[in-house]
């Protein structure tokens, strides 16, 4: 098609197997979409053909082995070379992380601890979903020791918690504003808004906000078919030959909800995200680190279908945000989570003009 400059778009083929394609690929441009999934078979040649040849790079990667794997093999060189590496560009995080930022600053004071509360409702096609990101759960789940490992030889900055603690929630527990039941939320948001809130506070002196995710299930009866499969997942998972069950049959392990073809046009057409955020904190001239908090706030950030019309809206805006808001973004280049890169772009603005809405609910109470 037409680029909106009137120049045509060329196709420029290249292969993760063939680096000098890659490196190709990377000195023809000044920024790279890396959609490579699974990221953790896939994704590093991408990082490191950007790196190495000066291009900034932006992927969509729900997988806290592969970010932070990039982070600590390519973090120091990529500064060198002046560019940003961005992970986690799509529904897996740029929802979270940008919304605790968002809440933070609607917040008068300073906001200590959020919790979110993911909710996707489908229309009467049902929620479906490729089987790449079927994969990338799979493998991510049976490799949780090495993403310890791999976080001791990063050797992170422990974050300081800052106000009451927040607490840690049960596996399954009933939530009143909802009146549904919520399990914490498996994917990449957990580790990208601590990885965000380290460096905001390591960086820049902010007050680190505390997070927990969580995901409304539904009534009871979809909390016991969940904990069915669940309990079949968690089973096959450890084993090599469960993860070949389970990746050769995704539709069936999975009741219907991850297909080898992905959803159809009305699937996605009925399926909409709100993620929920309600926080708390110290109103101006309280100190956070005496008494209880005195604040509340909640916002929200809602969307289209959160796998195919969402992702791609987060990762070109973020993309856009790199380019033009270049001014704006962490002085040194190097890998970043998206809040800690974007934090002081446009980014919110341009999301909620593309369709993924950041709003205040219910405003400050004290």
């Amino acid at each position: 098609g037409k680029a909106a400059f009137g120049e045509e778009v060329g196709v420029l083929l290249c292969d993760v197997g063939d680096a000098g394609s890659l490196a190709t690929m990377a000195r023809q441009t000044r920024l790279v979409l890396s959609c490579v999934g699974p990221y953790r078979f896939l994704g590093e040649p991408v990082v490191q053909a950007c790196v190495e040849n000066g291009a900034s790079c932006i992927d969509i990667s729900g997988e806290p082995q592969f970010l932070e794997g990039m982070y600590l093999k390519y973090n120091e060189k990529a500064a060198e070379k002046g560019v940003y590496v961005v992970g986690s560009c799509g529904f897996d995080s740029i929802p979270a992380d940008m919304g605790v930022l968002y809440t933070r600053d609607k917040l008068k004071g300073t906001l200590t601890a959020v919790e979110s509360f993911l909710s996707v409702k489908s229309g009467p096609e049902g929620v479906c979903v490729h089987d790449g990101t079927w994969k990338s759960a799979v493998y991510g789940l049976a490799d949780e020791d090495n993403l310890k490992k791999l976080r001791k030889r990063i050797g992170y900055a422990p974050v300081p918690v800052v106000g009451a603690k927040l607490k840690k929630r049960g596996f399954l527990f009933y939530n009143q504003e909802f009146k549904e039941y919520c399990i914490p939320f498996m994917g990449s948001d957990g580790s990208v808004v601590k990885r965000t809130q380290r460096y905001l506070h390591t960086e820049l002196q902010e007050t680190p906000v505390q997070y927990g995710g969580y995901v409304n299930v539904g009534g009871l009866g979809s909390v016991i078919k969940l904990m069915f499969a669940g309990m079949l997942f968690l089973l096959l998972v450890k084993f090599n030959f469960g993860r070949k069950l389970l990746t050769k049959y995704p539709e069936f392990f999975s009741a219907g909800r991850f297909t080898k073809k992905g959803p159809t046009q009305k699937q996605m057409d009925g399926t909409s995200f709100t993620m929920t955020f309600f926080g708390e904190g110290y109103s101006e001239g309280q100190d956070p680190q005496t008494g209880k908090p005195n604040v509340k706030i909640c916002t929200e950030v809602k969307g289209p279908e959160p796998g195919y019309i969402a992702t791609p809206i987060a990762m070109v805006q973020a993309a856009v945000s790199l380019l033009e808001d270049a001014a704006s973004l962490p002085k040194r280049g190097g890998v970043y989570s998206p809040g800690a890169a974007f934090s002081k772009t446009k980014l919110i603005d341009r999301l909620n003009n593309r369709g993924v809405e950041f709003s205040v609910i219910s405003k400050p109470e004290v």
